[in-house]
């Protein structure tokens, strides 16, 4: 359906990690803005609606609301100052959440001409676990995947084998 490609493969990864745990009946709270993943979950017959660009860091209103099932938090925490304070908040009972993991051989994400793509933290999988059950949920399935990237180089090589995300279902304890 989609090729094993950057992005596409982490797109590949993470739907059908949610396929085996939400149902289409949910009514799904995916922070963020809409995006190529979100239109992917509407195609494939998921009830999702987007945050509109609100910064949750200041302003958790938007997951309080009693109105959700799910939450969904694709590659959104690590551009956060305090993600403890979404987290905690959400209402919801099950999350499923994707975070960049801390590479010993590349710094964090930083670009130069957008201010809001920056990556505050970039976790290691007992950090985000961490962070998760400090903030009321347990981690029920948890996997890690790579992401090759298509350049010459060290470190393209060293992420053919290195993974960079984690992908975690967890549920309010």
């Amino acid at each position: 359906m989609y090729e094993n490609n950057f992005p596409n493969k982490r797109f590949q990864i993470t739907l059908e990690f949610l396929k085996q745990l939400v149902s289409k009946d949910d009514c799904i709270l995916d922070l963020g803005i809409i995006n190529p993943f979100s239109d992917i979950l509407l195609k494939e017959g998921f009830n999702v609606i987007n945050t509109e660009g609100e910064d949750l860091d200041v302003d958790t209103t938007i997951v309080k609301k009693d109105d959700f099932d799910v939450v969904t938090a694709f590659q959104i925490f690590e551009h956060m100052v305090a993600p403890f304070n979404a987290l905690n908040d959400i209402k919801a009972t099950k999350l499923i959440a994707s975070v960049p993991l801390k590479l010993w051989f590349s710094s964090a994400y930083r670009s130069k001409t957008d201010k809001w793509d920056r990556h505050y933290h970039e976790f290691e999988d007992w950090q985000f676990d961490w962070l998760l059950e400090k903030s009321g949920w347990e981690v029920k399935k948890s996997m890690q995947f790579t992401s090759p990237v298509k350049k010459i180089g060290f470190r393209p090589i060293l992420r053919l084998f290195t993974p960079r995300f984690y992908l975690v279902y967890a549920e309010r304890k």
